[in-house]
């Protein structure tokens, strides 16, 4: 396995090892130890599954705490991560990079990131790993096109969720952060 650190402290892109052989192929999407030895510490406790079809913009969605190891079983993404530390140098800065099911990469996302997607191919399922469980409570969102954030969505007419449509802006979110 490779690991890369990207340019936002804390992002990560993993190209996972795969063996081939007249069957197909197999690959091991996950070991802790060797995740541990790699520097990501994270304790994953639940694994989620989504589809969707080409167009789709999901998020940006964060919560409390939870850090997110996100692969693509099947179709590319181009996967966006959303800097929300207050004390980091790069707060309300985002990264992207493009997922798929034939480079078997993983994007590994520590907590205080939003995290938000657009599928690129026709069908795209995407399996995350999350530290916490999903607790609606502690679920918060920024809204996907923020023109402050500037995200250059891959998508001519997104199809989006009314919640997403509906978040609030960045500086909302964060306003007591960014004004004082």
């Amino acid at each position: 396995m490779e690991i890369e650190s990207l340019r936002l402290s804390g992002l990560q892109r993993l190209r996972l090892e795969r063996f081939d052989d007249e069957r197909g192929f197999f690959l091991e999407s996950y070991r802790q130890p060797l995740y541990e030895k790699l520097g990501i510490p994270t304790r994953f406790v639940q694994d989620n599954l989504s589809f969707s079809h080409k167009g789709v913009v999901r998020g940006l969605h964060f919560s409390s705490g939870q850090a997110k190891l996100i692969s693509v079983v099947q179709g590319r993404i181009w996967d966006v991560a959303l800097d929300c530390r207050p004390d980091s140098p790069t707060f309300g800065q985002w990264e992207a990079i493009e997922l798929n099911s034939e480079e078997l990469t993983q994007f590994f996302i520590p907590a205080g990131f939003a995290h938000g997607y657009c599928a690129l191919s026709d069908t795209a399922y995407v399996q995350y790993k999350v530290s916490t469980p999903y607790d609606p409570a502690l679920e918060r969102s920024i809204r996907w096109n923020d023109p402050s954030l500037q995200i250059p969505w891959p998508a001519r007419n997104p199809i989006v969720s009314q919640r997403d449509q509906t978040s609030p802006l960045f500086r909302e979110v964060f306003a007591t952060c960014i004004s004082g």
